[in-house]
């Protein structure tokens, strides 16, 4: 097939105005993977001319909607998405069924809860229960987590399709600390949390915090996202999980994901 014919994209429909449909159709791919992307690989993907892509992007950097690597030069969403996204928090299914599971769990690890859904490289935490202290804490809700040096990450990519781990791989993730896992380290351990429906991180983002997660899944058997407990790894995570936490997390993850629809917890992976 002649590859002029091949790479043609659908014109937009009538009645929408080209250049926001553009943009559009260029925030999509830049959320449809976790690696950050250049203007010629984003022009080749959509079938647009490279002018026309680099002239999009700077006006979707101005307002904030995407972020451009200092060292790369390449893309990735911004925050200034997660500010609109605000107000559908609310109205977002997997938070408001989680409101309860999380606030039970918070209660019986003794330890904050996160929930968290996969976005690009990261996991955006859209539900968080402080630790049942008086101690003073700070609201996560629209924080950005790595997803491979956080158990909630590690929890969505155990039950993720094979080839978006192969993209998040393709460039070695940075090194947060001196315990972020290698590319081989990773996949391991996700393939220790595919049979156990949890996952666990140890000091690999921050320096004396761990966490431990399972995956959310939906009525397709979809890790739509997770849920678990942060804290200090002392507490969290002193040799293996402290006694009971990885049965609430579990409860938490089976609680949540009933909810949604899911027949089963953990799901298979999707091939």
């Amino acid at each position: 097939m002649d590859s002029t014919i091949s790479n043609r994209r659908p014109r937009p429909k009538r009645g929408t105005i080209q250049s926001v449909d553009r943009a559009a159709r260029i925030l999509k791919a830049l959320a449809a993977g976790p690696r950050r992307l250049g203007v010629s690989e984003l022009a080749d993907r959509l079938g647009l001319s490279r002018p026309t892509v680099h002239g999009l992007l700077q006006t979707l950097l101005a307002h904030g909607f995407v972020e451009q690597d200092r060292d790369s030069d390449k893309y990735q969403l911004g925050a200034g998405l997660l500010q609109l996204g605000n107000s559908y928090l609310d109205l977002n299914e997997l938070r408001g069924r989680s409101i309860v599971h999380a606030e039970r769990l918070a209660e019986r690890a003794d330890a904050a809860v996160r929930v968290g859904v996969m976005h690009g490289a990261t996991v955006v935490v859209v539900h968080h229960v402080f630790r049942p202290d008086t101690t003073l804490q700070i609201l996560e809700v629209g924080a950005e987590l790595p997803v491979h040096a956080s158990a909630l990450g590690k929890a969505i990519l155990a039950f993720a399709p094979g080839e978006l781990l192969d993209d998040l791989l393709a460039e070695t993730p940075p090194k947060l600390t001196s315990r972020t896992l290698t590319p081989a380290a990773l996949r391991k351990e996700l393939a220790a949390a595919r049979e156990s429906g949890v996952a666990r991180e140890r000091d690999e983002a921050v320096l004396g915090e761990s966490s431990v997660a399972g995956a959310i899944f939906d009525h397709s058997g979809q890790a739509v996202g997770s849920i678990g407990v942060v804290g200090d790894t002392e507490r969290i995570l002193p040799r293996g999980p402290a006694r009971g936490i990885a049965g609430a997390v579990t409860e938490a993850a089976r609680g949540v994901s009933r909810e949604l629809g899911a027949r089963r917890w953990p799901a298979p992976p999707i091939a």
